[in-house]
């Protein structure tokens, strides 16, 4: 016999914790559904242990800079400490009990196990059916993906999640993927002794990205010794007894482990998507600015692909809930959708890339600025490779895109981010105090470059 709720959520990563959370504080009768751990990707292998990773390596930077800046320092890198805090701290030895516990506090129901729509409003997990009076949430997240190389299927090469679970260092690491999660192991990886190589396909690093960031990121990689092949192209890989052979045509490269970091895919299959008329086979659930993807059906989070991020799936988690309760508010806007590659220099984005914004059809100028130019940039010396980088629509007249590369470039982005999201005229931002000496206050450096002489 079915039991009736008012809501059930398929899939309790950050999106649908969130929202099977706050609907059941609202005081809506919610099951939970999960078949992995409660949270999804980003507590245990995602953002919340590669940034202490990338704290850790950005640590050891900062330590053998000293000797540039204030004498000599002696650095001993041991991977042990790291591996332990990921355990013991961020994940809380990969148990998911505290995240369950708080959705049953808030007085939900949990569920353990894969869920499958079998009608509209009706899912079924293991011999339990529910049947839901308002509807599905969907929020099962991605899955990392694998280039089609020949051999790579059959040897036991590492994801995300196994780099973030190794106990020990290797002594050479190969990265298929330059994008934000490859760059960003392969640095860390690196800062602890490893010798790492990163093989991307594009022509480029960070191929989203602006061409100037890539050009900074290369630059800071070489310096660093980590070896950088782009328009990569990788004919076959093997393992051989303790080693992975890549065959690049005239060349084989050779390491102790392999990381691939290509991208995500959502694993909409066996879901029962059909059951609303939507393609099992797609890459992702299509949802309107209400996050419905069909009548009685919403999707959050990764599921959508609107960007893998964290922050995404949140935004969209409080759209869905307001949408379920019929409360008023303003709809998916991601016009200003920032995304961070935390590498050292930290790149921050947001809006439209100047390809991206000419392609658009947008009359567009470019300011920019480097960040050793400013007075910051000077005071901090050692590791203040950086830049800023402002597009605006001329028509508009504010700001669609902004990069902010540098020393805390993530958090540079906050200020472009609100300018662009709030639509600020240009001119308005050139007038605003800047305070001195701070990262940020390159902004007007490159704004007094962007407005050259329309700027009084």
């Amino acid at each position: 016999m079915a039991q009736e709720v008012d809501v059930v959520v398929v899939g309790l990563g950050v999106a649908g914790e969130e929202v099977a959370g706050r609907l059941a504080r609202a005081g809506l009768s919610v099951v939970g559904i999960e078949d992995r751990l409660v949270g999804g990707e980003c507590p245990y292998w995602g953002c919340v242990p590669t940034k202490m990773m990338i704290r850790a390596g950005d640590a050891l930077a900062e330590a053998r800079r000293i000797d540039g800046l204030a004498g000599q320092a002696t650095v001993r890198p041991d991977w042990a400490p790291v591996a332990r805090r990921i355990r013991d701290e961020a994940t809380d030895n990969w148990d998911d009990r505290v995240a369950v516990d708080r959705l049953v506090e808030a007085g939900g129901r949990f569920v353990r196990g894969r869920g499958r729509i079998e009608a509209p409003g009706r899912v079924r997990v293991g011999d339990q059916v529910f049947t839901a009076r308002r509807g599905i949430v969907l929020a099962t997240g991605t899955v990392a993906t694998a280039p089609p190389i020949p051999g790579l299927a059959e040897v036991p090469y590492w994801t995300n999640r196994e780099a973030v679970e190794a106990d020990r260092l290797p002594g050479s690491l190969a990265v298929i993927g330059g994008g934000s999660i490859g760059a960003e192991i392969a640095q860390v990886f690196a800062r602890f002794g490893a010798t790492v190589s990163v093989l991307e396909a594009a022509e480029r690093l960070l191929p989203v990205e602006e061409p100037e960031t890539a050009e900074l990121i290369e630059a800071v990689f070489r310096a660093e010794d980590i070896e950088v092949r782009t328009a990569a192209r990788i004919a076959k890989v093997r393992h051989v007894g303790e080693r992975f052979e890549l065959d690049l045509g005239a060349e084989t490269l050779t390491a102790d482990r392999l990381l691939v970091a290509t991208g995500r895919r959502a694993a909409l299959a066996g879901l029962g998507l059909a059951a609303h008329g939507l393609d099992e086979t797609a890459a992702s659930v299509p949802v309107d600015e209400n996050m419905r993807a069909a009548e009685g059906l919403w999707a959050v989070g990764d599921v959508t692909g609107r960007g893998a991020f964290t922050h995404v799936a949140m935004y969209q988690a409080g759209i869905a809930v307001r949408d379920i309760l019929g409360r008023p508010g303003p709809p998916a806007d991601y016009t200003a959708l920032p995304r961070v590659t935390f590498t050292d220099p930290e790149v921050g984005a947001v809006g439209l890339t100047e390809r991206q914004a000419r392609e658009a059809g947008h009359n567009i100028r470019v300011g920019s600025t480097q960040i050793p130019a400013s007075a910051r940039g000077w005071i901090h010396k050692l590791g203040n490779e950086g830049f800023i980088k402002l597009i605006e629509d001329t028509d508009a007249g504010f700001l669609i895109g902004a990069t902010a590369a540098g020393p805390a470039g993530g958090e540079v982005l906050g200020a472009l981010a609100v300018a662009i999201h709030g639509r600020v005229p240009t001119p308005r931002l050139a007038h605003m105090i800047y305070a001195y000496p701070t990262f940020h206050r390159a902004i007007s450096d490159a704004l007094r470059d962007l407005l050259g002489d329309d700027l009084s």
